[in-house]
């Protein structure tokens, strides 16, 4: 954005000069390339397991961002999934504890594991298992 700025200051002022502007006039020096954000993958249509609450949990996202949980053939959470700024964000509709986001690598593909953690300070191990939808 600085960058375009420069440029964009640099042509106007020598607009209103009357000078045209040479390909050395035009030169900015260059600012160091920030580093793009790695791009963070849904996880709308993904299923995981994990354990929690010494559960082995089995987590499936829907395409509308809604998910559940179930321990066994028990039903463990459920509630809705959204991407909020590069993180993994799950509010429960079990608890008022409000919204909960993870830390995760870019994307994961069926079969790996990755150590996660949350906004509070919570730490999980997650690995994606092919998608399987779930019901309450």
């Amino acid at each position: 954005m600085m960058k375009k700025l420069l440029v964009i200051s640099s042509i106007v002022a020598l607009a209103a000069c009357g000078e045209q502007a040479t390909e050395e006039d035009s030169v900015v020096a260059a600012e160091p390339e920030a580093e793009a954000p790695a791009e963070v993958m849904s996880l709308t249509e993904t299923t995981w397991t994990f354990v929690m609450d010494d559960m082995e949990i089995l987590e499936s996202i829907d395409a509308d961002g809604n998910y559940i949980a179930n321990a066994g053939d028990e039903h463990f959470d459920h509630g809705t999934y959204e991407l909020v700024d590069g993180m993994q964000c799950f509010t429960s509709a079990m608890n008022d504890e409000g919204q909960e986001c993870w830390t995760a690598p870019a994307t994961m593909e069926i079969g790996e594991s990755a150590d996660i953690t949350s906004d509070q300070g919570a730490e999980l191990t997650v690995t994606r298992v092919e998608y399987e939808p779930l019901t309450m």
